[in-house]
């Protein structure tokens, strides 16, 4: 036989054998298929003996589920968008988000407001906090001119895109944390609500808990004499979306605290550098703050002019500083544009990290409520437990199945590679989740177990069907036969994905992962592993 004819009677076996091989490397050969941050120079920064990641249930941590506090006037009439190309009068949008701010019903915080247009030119008006009633956000639209009706136009909840950023956002602050494996998403609950979902390893409810609490908006505000009574005022002068790089955290030339290296975006620096030149910070100024932060935040007491510039994080001021002779000069001569870096501002190591986090990542638009939470935790050494119970569990069901299957035929060339494509189709799967890097859970175990016990009632039906009129020897016989099995596997098959499809779409927690395993599973069944089967079963049993 010809390699060519080789090729073509053996195919489907040599399809499975490929992916196998493929399977294992994506297990066992460190990096696996795909580069991976795990690996330095081939050796692996954990003790994970393959290259697969585990989820919360194997690996321990904490997940919470929180809906985000906001209420929303959605397709309200601003008059910011023309009608007739679409184009949009951002002036007219701040100026309502200003309005906002401004009215006398109810306090806004910095970043509790917006008003923004979606893809489809629909203007949504946002409040990011639950001390305002939908009388009072649809009185202080009207005082912008927007009528809207608080019965039926203002919903509460965000719009679609906010949750998009929370989540983006989110995931960032896990990233820039160093957390791997952490991860964020959305679910939406029965009624319709929305919850974002946040998953992190190696951390505890509370941690986790202040991770998303801090919302990270980060502003540096000018504080100076107002005038010559002594009286201070307070400037917003630069805020975090006006920061375009972050350099690590590191200690304070000054003598005490931290500092965060910054880069200013070139379009915000010329207007920061004016400002500090007309407030005077580049002239009498310079050198002249005595504030300084501590746990406390900065304490305002002092005697005498300042000109200080206060690192606020969430309306907080976690620190203040001067302005030095080296940052002074270049302002003064309008050359610092050109090359727009500074230095922030932390009074101890923890706040300086957090205020890199915060900068790197983004402010989040809006709060989560905390009171509505639904929290999954699990210790390590528990997660540990789970996944030796787990790989004792699977073993036993492959241990089972082969006994059963023995006792059925009691032969060996139908039974061995029954076995054995079985467990291929497992280690394909293994293989394909190490690929992607998929996080293992308990739910996927169920579903890793679920693919072997249908996977084998699929061989079996093989089985039986070309053995169940006694002599297979003629290959035209197998064949036949052979076909009709696969058809009754087939359209069990498309059943199983059909009824698993919804559990795998929707956010339905651990289910989803069963469900998404289940499928998977099946699909390489039908494509690779049962056709090998029948190749393997038709080499032995006929004349061939």
């Amino acid at each position: 036989m010809g390699p060519i004819s080789f090729v073509k009677e053996y195919w489907r076996l040599m399809l499975l054998l490929v992916f196998v091989s493929f399977a294992l490397v994506a297990l066992f050969i460190p990096g696996g298929i795909m580069a991976d941050d795990s690996y330095v120079d081939g050796e692996s920064v954990n003790d994970n003996p393959t290259n697969l990641e585990y989820g919360l249930g194997l690996d321990g941590g904490t997940r919470i589920s929180a809906p985000v506090i906001g209420m929303t006037a959605e397709n309200i009439d601003a008059g910011a968008v023309d009608e007739d190309d679409g184009q949009v009068d951002r002036e007219r949008l701040n100026e309502i988000e200003s309005i906002l701010y401004d009215n006398d019903e109810f306090e806004l915080e910095t970043g509790d407001a917006r008003v923004s247009v979606d893809d489809d030119g629909n203007v949504h008006a946002e409040v990011f906090t639950d001390e305002v009633t939908e009388e009072q956000f649809a009185a202080a639209l009207a005082e912008a001119g927007v009528e809207v009706d608080p019965d039926e136009d203002i919903r509460d909840g965000v719009t679609a895109e906010t949750r998009t950023q929370m989540i983006e956002t989110i995931q960032s602050k896990i990233n820039e944390a160093g957390l791997d494996g952490g991860d964020a998403y959305e679910s939406e609950q029965l009624g319709g609500q929305h919850y974002i979902v946040t998953e992190v390893p190696d951390m505890d409810p509370d941690e986790l808990r202040d991770l998303l609490s801090e919302r990270g908006i980060v502003e540096v505000v000018a504080y100076y004499p107002e005038d010559d009574t002594g009286n201070h005022t307070n400037e917003t002068v630069l805020e975090g979306g006006d920061i375009a790089t972050v350099d690590p955290p590191q200690t304070s030339e000054r003598g005490g605290g931290y500092e965060v290296p910054v880069e200013v975006y070139s379009n915000a620096a010329p207007e920061f550098q004016s400002r500090m030149n007309d407030l005077g910070f580049t002239g009498e100024g310079q050198g002249m703050c005595q504030l300084s932060g501590g746990e406390d935040g900065v304490n305002f007491n002092h005697d005498g002019p300042q000109y200080c510039l206060l690192t606020v994080v969430d309306g907080e001021p976690i620190d203040a500083h001067s302005m030095g002779q080296n940052l002074a000069e270049p302002m003064a001569a309008e050359t610092w544009a050109s090359d727009p870096s500074f230095v922030m501002g932390a009074p101890d190591q923890q706040q300086a990290q957090g205020l890199s986090v915060s900068l790197q990542a983004g402010a989040m638009p809006a709060p989560l409520d905390f009171s509505q939470e639904q929290t999954y935790s699990l210790s390590p050494a528990l997660a540990d437990q789970f996944k030796l119970y787990s790989l004792i569990i699977g073993g036993l069901s492959v241990l089972t199945v082969s006994g059963m299957v023995f006792l059925r035929y009691r032969d060996v060339r139908v039974a061995s590679p029954m076995i054995l494509t079985a467990m291929a189709e497992v280690v394909i799967l293994l293989g394909f989740a190490a690929l992607i890097r998929m996080p293992l859970d308990l739910s996927h175990v169920a579903g890793f177990i679920a693919v072997v016990g249908t996977g084998v009632d699929d061989l079996i039906i093989i089985a039986d069907e070309v053995m169940d009129d006694g002599d297979v020897s003629s290959q035209r016989v197998f064949e036949s036969r052979f076909r009709k099995a696969f058809w009754i596997i087939g359209a069990a098959a498309a059943t199983t994905i059909i009824a698993m499809s919804p559990l795998a779409v929707l956010s339905l927690g651990d289910l989803r992962g069963f469900a998404i395993i289940t499928i998977l599973g099946v699909l390489i069944g039908v494509l690779i592993t049962r056709p090998a089967y029948g190749d393997i079963l038709q080499r032995l049993l006929t004349d061939k």
